[in-house]
């Protein structure tokens, strides 16, 4: 059976989709079968693979709102790896949910409704989330059971990934097993004072909670954007990809033996 793990912040632009994308690459090339669900309505993951969300009459919305069989939702975009997509329509899940509580009166249990059994399908699945701690994120944590939790190293990141932790830590009352894998440091610039005093903060909190902080980290780089723009893949997928660059994912994969 396979693993759920969620990727997941409330704060913006810190690499949960290129997380949970380039983790997913490297273990599908290791012939790790691999499900990715969106549940960010901006649907970066289908963009990432050169595909139009808006061209798929049914997602992840409508698995939660209408009752749509997740299976016949899922779409494969590369060997190994399979898709839940979303769109924009994803954005009024919580408003069309919660003015009809009369027929979603379990709204924190409908993603876990719809899963079946899809973890005895996969080695593991992925579960990229919106920037923030709404319903669709609930929904999330009480499938998950693990939490990748990336950590960009600038002025307000600390306070966002505290935040992040405590509502996790909250929603462990509703998911016992739920978990938190791992903070990952993401978008490191490794020679300026700023990151450096973040990070050092990070690791001290971390290590006050008992929670993993990996060694390894993301350097900030144009070249995962680079790769999306030429080759319509995650930078980890694409052959020619820069080794170097890649090296950052691999060493995560190997510390977090996935």
């Amino acid at each position: 059976m396979g693993q759920i793990i969620a990727v997941s912040s409330n704060k913006g632009g810190i690499l949960k989709s290129s997380l949970t994308l380039n983790v997913s690459g490297i273990l599908a090339k290791q012939g790790k079968k691999i499900l990715i669900v969106d549940t960010d309505s901006q649907a970066n993951i289908l963009l990432s693979f050169g595909k139009n969300p808006d061209q798929y009459d049914n997602t992840l919305y409508d698995v939660l709102v209408d009752g749509f069989p997740i299976e016949d939702t899922i779409v494969n975009v590369f060997p190994n790896i399979d898709v839940v997509p979303s769109n924009d329509d994803l954005s009024y899940f919580e408003m069309d949910v919660l003015r009809n509580t009369e027929k979603y009166p379990d709204f924190f249990t409908l993603l876990k409704n719809a899963m079946g059994n899809l973890k005895e399908k996969y080695d593991y699945i992925f579960v990229d989330t919106p920037p923030s701690m709404g319903l669709i994120v609930g929904n999330v944590f009480m499938i998950a059971d693990h939490v990748l939790i990336p950590f960009h190293p600038e002025t307000y990141g600390l306070r966002s990934m505290v935040k992040t932790i405590q509502t996790i830590q909250n929603f462990k009352k509703e998911n016992p097993n739920l978990n938190i894998q791992a903070v990952v440091p993401t978008k490191v610039r490794g020679k300026t004072r700023v990151h450096g005093a973040n990070l050092n903060a990070c690791v001290e909190f971390c290590n006050l909670q008992g929670i993993k902080i990996t060694e390894s980290s993301i350097r900030e780089t144009i070249k995962y954007a680079d790769a999306m723009a030429k080759f319509r893949l995650p930078l980890a997928l694409v052959e020619e990809a820069d080794e170097d660059v890649i090296s950052d994912y691999v060493n995560l994969v190997k510390e977090l033996n996935l």
